[in-house]
């Protein structure tokens, strides 16, 4: 019985040290994982990859008024001008590389789905939940749905960290038949988001999309839109909400 109990605590005590052994062969500066996407390198002007695209997609709310930043993976003069931008929204160096502190906010940001801690998936769909019948396949869809959602993230934080009510995205084209959209409507391609006044009213929101990535922008005045404002992404701006100003 003796030596039983001699050999177990010996078991103990070696699982113990390989406990001990395994935890202190990490390195001291690892970075955090996440469950979305981790960076495992700085990035700055020059790098190319899927990480600078990724990184591209956070920070699509930041390319400056009436700029969209292109998701190419290069990491130009307007991915930098992007970053520092972010970089100063949230108080962080602001030189231009992404560095740990920069994806330590990226990261504080986003949830496990990727979207950003504010948005979700199925507030950009309110029409057809697997994200197909549109006029883009449903994975393109989805992502470009994730790219809104980013750029909302950045106005919502613009504008005092206050909600911003989302009321309708996505809609497939028998969804956007039913409800009178246009044939050739941006919500045909995930990149539509039609927002309610919220505490910001519908030209707070229209005149703060100019600034986050937005070539689509209508609101009060435009026929149809007097009871919100459209933001969306197009390849030639259209920005018209004349009871806004703009």
């Amino acid at each position: 019985m003796k030596s039983r109990l001699v050999r177990l605590v010996a078991l103990l005590s070696a699982v113990a040290a390989a406990i001990v052994v395994a935890v202190t062969v990490l390195p001291a500066n690892a970075a955090p994982a996440d469950a979305c996407f981790s960076w495992d390198r700085p990035l700055a002007e020059g790098a190319t990859g899927e990480d600078v695209r990724q990184l591209q997609i956070r920070v699509a709310g930041y390319p400056g008024t009436g700029a969209v930043l292109g998701l190419d993976g290069d990491y130009g003069p307007a991915t930098k001008a992007a970053v520092t931008r972010f970089q100063q929204a949230y108080g962080l160096p602001a030189d231009g590389a992404a560095n740990q502190s920069t994806f330590d906010k990226l990261y504080e940001l986003q949830d496990d789905d990727c979207t950003p801690v504010n948005f979700t998936f199925d507030e950009l769909n309110n029409c057809n939940s697997d994200w197909s019948g549109g006029n883009v396949d449903a994975a393109t869809a989805k992502a470009n749905a994730l790219v809104s959602m980013w750029k909302l993230q950045a106005m919502r934080h613009a504008m005092g960290d206050r909600p911003i009510d989302v009321n309708g995205g996505f809609r497939s084209v028998a969804c956007n038949n039913n409800v009178g959209g246009a044939p050739n409507s941006r919500h045909l391609y995930g990149d539509a988001v039609d927002l309610g006044a919220g505490a910001q009213g519908f030209c707070g929101l229209a005149q703060q999309a100019r600034e986050h990535g937005f070539r689509e922008i209508l609101g009060p005045g435009y026929p149809g839109h007097d009871d919100h404002t459209h933001v969306a992404h197009r390849a030639d701006q259209f920005w018209s909400a004349p009871s806004c100003g703009i």
